[in-house]
């Protein structure tokens, strides 16, 4: 049985692995986007219950104020505390969790009464949350841990060190793939990624046209 547009896609995949560069091609051809992480930090700063949940968790010192006057957080101080405790982590993730998803709740909202074909929800911890499960696919972009502890360092993420740390602590791409519906390897240069994006681009139509009512 066919319903409203738009048709949600889920975008995941681990660090260095390009899915933000995959995101931004399917913005280009014509999905609409919404950046799950980049939300999270803005509800970091500027959502009054979720800065002093943060407070609580952390401290009041991972806030301060730079030169210009402008509200900070102390990324690094947070990073570290979660690395040593599931359980800070834990606390932090229903903090914003909850926030985040009502924030796309509204943009589908939004899509739906602006016709929108396809939207895309690109998140680092898009089964980790549970978010999955409001969506009608999910897309995993992997890649060769060489090429992505690269990308990474490229970005200036850290040491080789660190971010290997990082990608420990992140689910395994096996696991992801698993639980994927389409799957990007991402090990060529960033032609070869936008061509395969533009066939899984192709893909979501059909499937986006096979599943909703058509405009």
């Amino acid at each position: 049985m066919s319903r409203n547009y738009p048709f949600l896609v889920g975008v995941t995949g681990g660090l260095g692995s390009g899915k933000s560069t995959v995101c931004s091609f399917l913005s280009k051809m014509g999905c609409r986007l919404f950046e799950a992480d980049r939300v999270a930090k803005e509800l970091q700063l500027n959502d009054s219950e979720v800065i002093e949940g943060i407070r609580k968790l952390f401290g009041a010192t991972v806030y301060s104020f730079d030169s210009s006057g402008k509200f900070v957080l102390d990324r690094k101080k947070i990073a570290s505390t979660v690395f040593l405790s599931s359980e800070k982590l834990e606390a932090l993730n229903k903090l914003i969790h909850p926030k985040v998803f009502s924030e796309f709740k509204k943009t589908v909202q939004d899509a739906a009464k602006h016709r929108t074909k396809i939207l895309v929800k690109e998140a680092a911890i898009l089964f980790e949350s549970g978010s999955n499960r409001q969506l009608d696919v999910v897309v995993v972009v992997v890649a060769d841990e060489q090429q992505r502890i690269a990308r990474a360092m490229r970005k200036g993420l850290g040491s080789r060190e660190e971010i290997m740390q990082r990608i420990a602590q992140q689910w395994p791409q096996e696991k992801l793939i698993e639980m994927a519906d389409y799957v990007l390897l991402n090990n060529g240069s960033q032609e070869d990624l936008k061509k395969k994006t533009e066939a899984l681009y192709n893909k979501l139509l059909e499937a986006a046209s096979s599943a909703c009512d058509h405009l």
